[in-house]
């Protein structure tokens, strides 16, 4: 799959521990030398300041779309290549799959969980054919992947869906497996079939 523009969901704090910092750092920097377009959620705070002002230091194109609701919490970044302002957070979601042609989650809170969610729900539905990935820093998605698993086991996700989460601890083995992941042509329910 060619993909030239990654959106990042991620928290607008930076987390308990410096390796979270570190991590988003680390993936800002490679996706900028990679040739890759950050879209994000335009904060300058927490994490999402971290891994914008890492692409942005490395010559890479950045582009924040934030609420105006949340450009003060959030500390809107006006130092991107370009930052958008819209008039909610449905419209910021909708903005981001529309300039990304993948899906990374770094470690982040409710807001980070409810728009990989979303995104991936959309995927599920058949409103996009595009990849999403964790990066598993420190091992704060592994519960959540084992969680996800559990969801397949018990016949309430396809397989197929749960496939299209990749997870992973390095940048770059995330980018290549969303680079080789195929779409699904499977339907969402998993049977209709009463009990």
């Amino acid at each position: 799959m060619s993909l030239r523009s990654i959106c990042v969901f991620c928290g607008a704090s930076p987390g308990a521990h410096p390796i979270y910092r570190h991590a988003a750092e680390n993936l800002g920097r490679y996706l900028a030398e990679q040739g890759l377009r950050l879209v994000y959620g335009g904060g300058a705070v927490g994490l999402m300041g971290v891994v914008a002002d890492a692409a942005m230091a490395a010559g890479g194109e950045v582009i924040g779309i934030i609420p105006q609701s949340l450009e003060r919490a959030e500390i809107g970044h006006f130092g991107l290549t370009r930052l958008e302002v819209v008039d909610g957070m449905h419209a910021r979601k909708a903005r981001m799959a529309e300039l990304s042609d993948a899906f990374i989650a770094l470690p982040g809170g409710l807001g980070t969980l409810e728009e990989l969610f979303e995104v991936w729900t959309w995927g599920q539905l058949g409103y996009h054919s595009k990849p999403l990935g964790l990066l598993d820093v420190n091992g704060f998605y592994g519960k959540l992947g084992e969680f996800l698993d559990h969801l397949v086991e018990e016949r309430f996700v396809r397989s197929q869906h749960r496939a299209m989460l990749q997870l992973s601890e390095s940048p770059t083995e995330l980018l290549q497996a969303l680079r080789n992941w195929q779409p699904s042509a499977a339907p969402k329910w998993v049977d209709r079939k009463p009990d």
